[in-house]
């Protein structure tokens, strides 16, 4: 009976004692991102996530500028916010890729409190089919964009007279955690951005800049129909058991995130598990949370084999069904040239 009592008391105790160490060792510590009152800049603003993120980030008082390419989708997205919100927002219009465009885009505005870097563009297929040009633009826009956009910002930020914590944020995927077929050049870039985000966060925490990496799922935007449209049919299998979200939900997580300090941001609950799962070596504020990515870190793994298991199942199938029909194609017109 006393050996039971022990072992009760030692299973009660060892959460306890594992959760008290975890919270003296997280780093960086707990932070509000205060967002009223502050200049929070928006790349890919002009529709999908970054306008949604823009109407909400101005409804909350922050003072809002949004970037894009089109002049003219940006001063329809002012319009728009301004219809939802009664609030005007800033508009420059750069290419990410262009280091010296950017640089002056940010030199045109305030002090920069909240960069967003939301800019994206995806284009689903196969390595072996798509043109090496698809590839450079998704990296150049998706990565090195992000990189031109931080390195204008940062002086300005570090140099702030207003000593409260400012944020720098990356809008990656959950095609960011886990390769995808069909995701190749896309998974890269966003894959890019972690390693981005983890060594940025680093280099900048001791002037209480604090980075935020988010990851959704597929998101209804404009540009989402026309994209499943040229998805593999195998990336679609693979990929639909994940739901997709509208921008509004997905520009709340967002926003939330930001304002907690949080590192990795996800999006629903899917993301929730693969934040988990992929947790690694990325920086974490909340104790609780790394109470939960130690406990599950096992049994996560074991969940991530058999999605694995499943898609690779996906892929033979597809695979043995394809090589079938070849074969029933060209047994056919054999059968046609004979007669």
């Amino acid at each position: 009976m006393a050996d039971i009592n022990l072992s009760f008391l030692t299973l009660c105790i060892l959460p306890i004692l594992l959760l008290l160490f975890l919270k003296l060792i997280i780093r960086p510590h707990p932070v509000t991102i205060p967002i009223k009152s502050r200049h929070v800049f928006i790349t890919g603003g002009s529709s999908g996530i970054g306008l949604a993120l823009a109407r909400q980030a101005a409804a909350e008082g922050a003072r809002v500028t949004i970037l894009a390419r089109n002049p003219n989708k940006l001063e329809e997205a002012k319009a728009s916010i301004r219809l939802s919100t009664g609030i005007d927002v800033t508009t420059v219009s750069a290419d990410v890729c262009d280091f010296d465009a950017v640089k002056t885009a940010v030199e045109s505005v305030d002090p920069i409190d909240v960069l967003v870097c939301n800019q994206g563009v995806f284009v689903a297929y196969e390595l072996e089919k798509q043109e090496i040009k698809e590839v450079r633009e998704m990296i150049d826009v998706n990565l090195v964009g992000s990189f031109n956009l931080v390195k204008a910002v940062l002086p300005g930020m570090k140099s702030r007279s207003d000593r409260k914590p400012v944020s720098i944020a990356f809008m990656s995927s959950q095609a960011g955690q886990v390769g995808i077929y069909g995701y190749t050049a896309y998974s890269a870039s966003k894959f890019g951005l972690r390693g981005l985000a983890e060594a940025l966060q680093q280099e900048v925490i001791a002037d209480d800049i604090h980075v935020s990496l988010i990851f959704p799922p597929d998101t209804d935007t404009p540009g989402f129909a026309e994209e499943n449209k040229k998805k593999p049919r195998l990336t679609s299998i693979i990929a639909g058991s994940s739901g997709a979200m509208q921008a509004d939900e997905v520009a709340k997580k967002t926003l939330n995130g930001i304002k907690s300090g949080s590192f990795i941001v996800p999006c629903n609950f899917e993301g929730f598990l693969l934040a988990i799962a992929t947790a690694g070596l990325s920086p974490q504020r909340s104790y609780l949370m790394a109470f939960v990515e130690v406990v599950s870190a096992g049994i996560l793994r074991i969940a991530g084999l058999c999605f694995q298991w499943t898609w690779y199942g996906s892929i033979e199938k597809w695979h043995a069904q394809k090589k079938y029909l070849d074969i029933c194609c060209s047994s056919t017109q054999e059968s046609c040239l004979m007669d």
